[in-house]
């Protein structure tokens, strides 16, 4: 058996890894506490605004993912840059229109792409 080295992995894309997994996680996070609340399963009476902090989150650390293009080497950003769409629309959707899920999902493939691409 040949002998297995370990290899270094650059201080910048360690952080292109950290923002895209961080993006991934919010969006995450976002997705599952509006699907909690749409089921009756989570109660956000007395935080209405937890889902709205959880979607700007995400906003905030997608934005830094994508910004990624422009201080490291790494093209992930690309990847990320369609998600943009869905995003923006859902601030114009509001929470009980049939179709604010099916747009808050319409990014997960962009998110999925660019976390895959950045782990290469």
């Amino acid at each position: 058996m040949g002998e297995r080295r370990l290899v270094r992995v650059p201080p910048r894309i360690q952080v292109v890894r950290a923002a895209f997994a961080a993006a991934g996680t919010g969006y995450v996070a976002s997705c599952a506490l509006g699907v909690g609340v749409a089921s009756g399963l989570v109660d956000l009476r007395g935080a209405r605004c937890a889902h709205h902090v959880a979607y700007l989150v995400t906003l905030v650390l997608a934005g830094f993912a994508a910004g990624s293009l422009l201080w490291s080497s790494s093209r992930s950003g690309w990847l990320l840059l369609p998600a943009a769409g869905p995003l923006a629309a859902l601030a114009h959707l509001g929470p009980r229109m049939p179709r604010h899920p099916l747009v808050a999902l319409a990014a997960a493939p962009f998110f999925v792409a660019a976390f895959i691409h950045s782990r290469k």
